[in-house]
């Protein structure tokens, strides 16, 4: 049997509560969670027990880079499968926030999809087809980094990369 690896996630930035926040913002995203914190499972597997809307929250936590993959053999099967687990099993939430980014981060987290998705696609636009840098689209948009960082972070089609935000290609979907 081997070693179980015990792997903390630090949050320092305020705007990294957004995504924790969002990986568990359905009954779907939870139990996928905990079933990723207890085994293995491949897309096969995901789909099976949690559906399409159970896929799409596994390309989510890919892009938060929230879960781990290796390749698995399975009788009967000639290649072996892809197989995900939640990389981390210990969050530890370590920041000091002045109280309006706190609360904007909240806020963010916790949005109306509709109202989210407006946003989303004006940040998705700015940040065209080959991403553009993180302050050029703070400014385009009026929004003060806390607020685009948060936003950002929530999103299923975009990610920062670097000082860059760009639409994300997600590597877990079939």
């Amino acid at each position: 049997m081997a070693a179980q690896i015990h792997r903390i996630k630090v949050i320092n930035d305020v705007s990294d509560l957004v995504p924790i926040l969002r990986a568990v913002d359905s009954p779907v995203k939870l139990k996928l969670v905990q079933r990723l914190g207890e085994n293995w499972l491949t897309i096969e597997d995901v789909q099976s027990e949690f559906g399409p809307e159970g896929v799409k929250a596994l390309a989510f936590f890919d892009k938060l880079r929230l879960i781990d993959t290796r390749w698995v053999a399975r009788e009967g099967r000639r290649q072996p499968d892809k197989s995900y687990h939640f990389y981390y099993s210990t969050i530890n939430i370590n920041t000091t926030s002045p109280l309006g980014e706190i609360s904007e981060v909240l806020a963010i987290a916790m949005m109306n999809p509709k109202e989210y998705a407006k946003l989303e696609q004006r940040i998705y636009d700015a940040a065209g087809t080959e991403g553009r840098f993180f302050s050029d689209v703070a400014e385009e948009l009026g929004m003060s980094p806390t607020r685009l960082k948060g936003l950002v972070k929530r999103s299923e089609k975009l990610e920062y990369r670097g000082h860059r935000i760009e639409r994300f290609q997600s590597e877990s979907t079939p």
